[in-house]
């Protein structure tokens, strides 16, 4: 079972924005989970959404590249050739 979220950021959340601490509470959970995502997962996961739409793998891979470095939980720093193998194996 993880870890409750912080009471302190809990209580700011709901101050700021008029949430119940119990909505509140769910926003922050939601949040650190999509923030603790595999670097793996999030690869093979955006290399299908972006496929789906028809972009090709020179683009895709430098978008999640892109993308990666910009994450609030920064991902190791991967190569095209990392991702590749990433989703490929």
């Amino acid at each position: 079972m993880p870890a409750p979220p912080d009471a302190a950021l809990v209580a700011r959340i709901a101050a700021s924005t008029g949430l119940s601490p119990a909505e509140a509470a769910r926003v922050v959970e939601d949040v650190v989970a999509f923030h603790a995502e595999p670097v793996e997962d999030y690869v093979r996961r955006r290399h299908a959404q972006m496929k789906t739409y028809g972009a090709r793998n020179d683009e895709i891979f430098a978008r999640i590249a892109e993308e990666l470095a910009g994450r609030v939980v920064a991902a190791p720093g991967l190569s095209e050739r990392q991702l590749r193998r990433i989703v490929y194996g």
